[in-house]
């Protein structure tokens, strides 16, 4: 399997949204008719797309009101919400500084240690809107921030990483066992994140509930750049989908499979289904909302790292507000706004039901599938030419 790349060494070629597409079905439906619901464990939820964990996307505001338009917005245990009482005015700063002393500043915000009574303060106001409260932390305190969310009323707690794996060595901390930790929870466990089909499968094995793929496709994230590493989501998502459905096979355990970064547009997202996702998690497309807190700003999870940075911070701009983005109507031209009737509109002409059926859906490899015919959009900066 693979090409050769040099003597004695292959490598496999793999594949990002851009170099597919999807071929339309022998029938079609009415995309009102379509179901796009999913679930993880027994919660059933309306919108299989995800905010990301991310300061400049998601605060309790933007989670109350994600909730209730039938998605979900992770918040971030371990960023701005946690360490200040009053994060706008931090939130202000960041969004207001030059792009020189971006990172520098982020890190220095980043420093101010988090306070843990305001995890519970945080989770109280989603669930005070009477709407899911999801949240995230990285492996090294997943035991002890895992405890107070599910204490404080969390629905569903995230640990995330760059990258995650069942066999951590480290000589410095204590590494999560993922086995342990989901048998102390009695909520949902998401873990992320993972690429490849042996790593998800052993993380299944350890009795998650839901797993996040993609390792660096962000539009904020630096990690490929920086650490060289990455697969391309199109092969990450089907790889990791062949491993849940091979373990819901021996079993009889759905693991929902989340594919998360690199989609900026409604095509991406109904191409991610297409490979084989549940769900996907979105960042930058929700950062452009009006309600985002970092006002048309957006940075990754591992942009505070003190010595290595792997993300940085980007102007999005503000589009519109969420509902526009998540339903519409679209007053943009590029494919940015009404995710949702995107997807509803590609499974009814890829003749899905479900996410299910979407799943099954003809992919093919079109490099030209972007470009083909699209010289006067190319050249005008309009639509796909932007």
């Amino acid at each position: 399997m693979g090409m050769w790349v040099g003597r004695g060494r292959k490598a496999r070629i793999c594949y990002g949204f851009d170099e597919i597409a999807l071929v339309p079905g022998s029938i079609t439906i009415n995309p009102n008719d379509v179901d796009i619901s999913w679930k993880i464990r027994d919660l059933k939820v309306d919108i299989p797309i995800l905010a990301a964990a991310m300061d400049g996307v998601v605060d309790t505001n933007f989670a109350i009101e994600m909730g209730k338009l039938g998605g979900l917005a992770v918040l971030n245990l371990e960023g701005i919400q946690t360490r200040y009482p009053n994060p706008k005015t931090i939130l202000d700063e960041v969004a207001s500084v030059p792009d020189s002393k971006a990172t520098h500043l982020i890190q220095t915000v980043y420093a101010e240690p988090i306070k843990e009574e305001l995890i519970g303060k945080r989770i109280q106001e989603i669930k005070a809107a009477k709407v899911p409260a999801i949240v995230s932390a990285i492996p090294q305190r997943a035991y002890q921030f895992g405890k107070l969310a599910q204490e404080a009323g969390a629905d569903i707690f995230v640990v995330q990483a760059t990258v995650s794996t069942v066999k951590h060595i480290s000589s410095e901390y204590e590494t999560v066992d993922f086995k342990k930790l989901s048998q102390q929870l009695s909520i949902p466990l998401i873990v992320g994140n993972c690429v490849t089909y042996n790593v998800a499968l052993e993380l299944m094995e350890c009795g998650i509930d839901g797993l996040l793929i993609g390792v660096g496709p962000g539009a904020a994230c630096t990690t490929r750049g920086v650490l060289g590493i990455g697969v391309p989501q199109v092969t990450a998502t089907a790889d990791t989908a062949a491993a849940r459905d091979f373990y819901y096979k021996q079993t009889g355990r759905y693991v929902p499979i989340i594919t998360d970064g690199g989609m900026s547009v409604g095509g991406d997202i109904c191409k991610a289904f297409a490979s084989g996702a549940d769900a996907v998690m979105v960042g930058s497309s929700f950062a452009k909302a009006i309600e985002a807190p970092g006002k048309g700003h957006h940075w990754g999870m591992a942009t505070p790292h003190a010595n290595l940075p792997r993300g940085t911070r980007i102007r999005v701009g503000t589009s519109g507000t969420l509902k526009q983005i998540l339903h519409g109507p679209a007053v943009l031209d590029d494919g940015s706004q009404n995710l949702v009737g995107a997807l509803r509109t590609s499974m009814g002409n890829c003749g899905a039901k479900n996410i299910r059926e979407m799943q099954l859906t003809e992919l093919i490899i079109a490099p030209a599938i972007k470009t083909e015919g699209k010289l006067f959009q190319q050249q005008q900066h309009v639509g796909m030419g932007k």
